[in-house]
Formats: C-alpha cells, structure tokens, sequence
C-alpha cells in the first residue's frame, strides 16, 4: 500500500525519476482515456517519459485525488478522481476513475485504469 501511495504522490509532483523507481523494467499502464481512443499502453522506463511528456502537452494542470486504497494481496485498488484543466480549451475535468496497480515484489509491474467504477471492480475480482 505504501508503494502505491508513494506512486500516487509522485505522479502528483511529477517527479518521473521516483514513479520510475517505484515500477518493474517492464512496467506497462493500461490509461483508461488511452484505451477509450484506441492507443496502445504505456510501457518501461520509456512509457514513464511518455506519460510526462503526454501529460504536458494534454493538461495545463491535473491531480490524482486517491480516495481510498484497498489492498488485494499481489494488487492494490485505487478508487480516486481525476481533476484537472485542459492546456488547450482550459476547461475543467473532473473525473472519477478506479486503478488497479499489480505488484512483483514492491515494484509496480502494470497499472490498470478505469473510468466506469463497475469494469474496474470487474478486473479486480470484485463486485460493487
């Protein structure tokens, strides 16, 4: 749980080279609005550049707000918002989402995210 705290923190602050640190070599994200227009999944220390990078071009400011983190044993489940503001359009986002962050050891090695609550109880093996 800590791990995925810290994560959580460091994707906050932007500070790459601790969300690296924090993931496996071969980490992959699954991002929910990347997957709803069909790109594919951010991998390694090379999806960790492009998520900054990504982020940077996409929002003028944006923050994970975790609201509450479940441990699953080899997973831990997220259940948060989304608030930011678009670079372009400024216009404000505030979106609820779920993240499952699965563990090799105390590294993150995949990140699956969810904007529909129920899909991502679904992939966690969990009801609503």
């Amino acid at each position: 749980m800590d791990v995925a705290k810290r994560a959580n923190d460091a994707f906050n602050r932007r500070e790459r080279e601790l969300f690296a640190e924090l993931m496996t070599p071969d980490f992959e994200w699954y991002p929910a609005a990347a997957r709803a227009l069909g790109d594919d999944v951010y991998r390694g220390r090379e999806g960790v550049e492009r998520v900054a990078r990504d982020r940077s071009e996409s929002w003028e400011e944006v923050q994970s707000v975790a609201e509450e983190f479940r441990d699953l044993g080899d997973s831990v489940l997220v259940l948060g918002t989304v608030r930011g503001r678009g670079r372009s359009s400024g216009a404000p986002v505030e979106q609820r989402y779920v993240n499952i962050l699965d563990f090799r050891g105390d590294r993150i090695w995949r990140i699956r995210s969810y904007f529909d609550r129920a899909e991502g109880l679904r992939a966690a093996g969990l009801a609503e």
